[in-house]
């Protein structure tokens, strides 16, 4: 059955999940707080800055109103950067019906509070159905319909289906999960272990190092959620070793090419300045740290990331430091 969906962001991902939903057979409006972005996505049918070479379907319109935007929607799809979440569920909580679906497809965890996206927008729109979308995904390949499996999480399991259902097409394969915060953590936390990957590339070190990284840096995700409520198994799926392992691989990934940069000696700035888009690591690791410390749990990958990142020690003692630790 044909739905209205709004699609808050136009960077990568927005465009490819729109793309997805207008191929699905749905109506489809983007907004953008940018009137360039606007008129480039309505005018030449592509995201040339973030997305080039790619079409935008017809039936996708975009505009910068929030208003028109949120007009006459059953589903609103949130693919903004994490720290501006909030801010956003604020400006459009007035807008949004009783038990109107809102899914999230942003990663990370807010600064300050250390709150996953469904919890900050529940919190200021709690009149919304909110279901979470995580899992091994880049824009790059989504958008050209390569085979990519994800999850819809929710602790309403209607609303998790129906997300399921919008969302599902022959190259997107959808699964549901009632483990909204494991599979929102995962996704989260899986950033800041691939700035790791990164910056071990950009050392140059090997496929050992690695592997070993994404191997204990599931272990102390895993650690950490299960100690703010998750099912441990959940870190086993998609949203948890899935989408650790695209991260930490691809070239796709804005968190592993800013890793490389700050391993081959590139300040933080500096990275984050050459890859063009928002980091979420960079914010994850730190909201991670905090919560890590609160809640007592042991992740020296976390810890030693936010010293690289925030404290000026050098990636490679970071390095001796992890190795010899007891």
């Amino acid at each position: 059955m044909q739905k209205n969906i709004a699609i808050l962001g136009a960077g990568s991902m927005g465009t490819a999940v729109s793309i997805l939903l207008a191929t699905n057979g749905h109506c489809v409006k983007m907004w953008s707080f940018d009137p360039a972005e606007v008129d480039m996505i309505n005018t030449e049918r592509e995201q040339k800055d973030k997305l080039p070479g790619v079409k935008i379907p017809e039936q996708v319109k975009c505009t910068n109103d929030i208003e028109e935007a949120l007009n006459d929607t059953e589903i609103v799809v949130f693919v903004i950067p994490s720290q501006t979440v909030r801010k956003n569920a604020q400006n459009i909580a007035g807008l949004i019906k009783k038990d109107q679906i809102i899914a999230s497809c942003a990663k990370g965890l807010e600064i300050g509070t250390g709150m996953r996206m469904t919890e900050i927008i529940h919190s200021e729109i709690p009149q919304a159905k909110v279901v979470a979308l995580s899992g091994p995904c880049h824009a790059e390949e989504l958008s050209r319909e390569i085979p990519t499996a994800y999850v819809a999480a929710s602790e309403d399991k209607d609303a998790a289906r129906i997300v399921q259902d919008v969302f599902m097409s022959s190259a997107f394969r959808v699964y549901t999960s009632s483990d909204i915060i494991g599979v929102e953590l995962g996704g989260a936390l899986k950033n800041v272990i691939a700035l790791c990957a990164g910056i071990s590339d950009g050392l140059g070190f090997g496929d050992n190092t690695k592997a070993a990284l994404m191997t204990r840096g599931i272990a102390e995700i895993s650690r950490l959620g299960v100690a703010l409520g998750a099912a441990r198994q959940t870190f086993a799926g998609l949203a948890g070793i899935g989408d650790l392992i695209v991260t930490c691989t691809s070239m796709h990934s804005r968190n592993r090419r800013a890793g490389i940069l700050i391993g081959q000696g590139k300040t933080l700035d500096e990275a984050v300045a050459e890859v063009k888009m928002v980091v979420e690591g960079v914010y994850t690791a730190k909201a991670a740290y905090e919560l890590a410390i609160k809640k007592e749990i042991d992740m020296p990958i976390t810890v030693e990331a936010n010293n690289v990142l925030f404290n000026g020690k050098n990636p490679r003692d970071a390095v001796t430091s992890l190795m010899t630790r007891d």
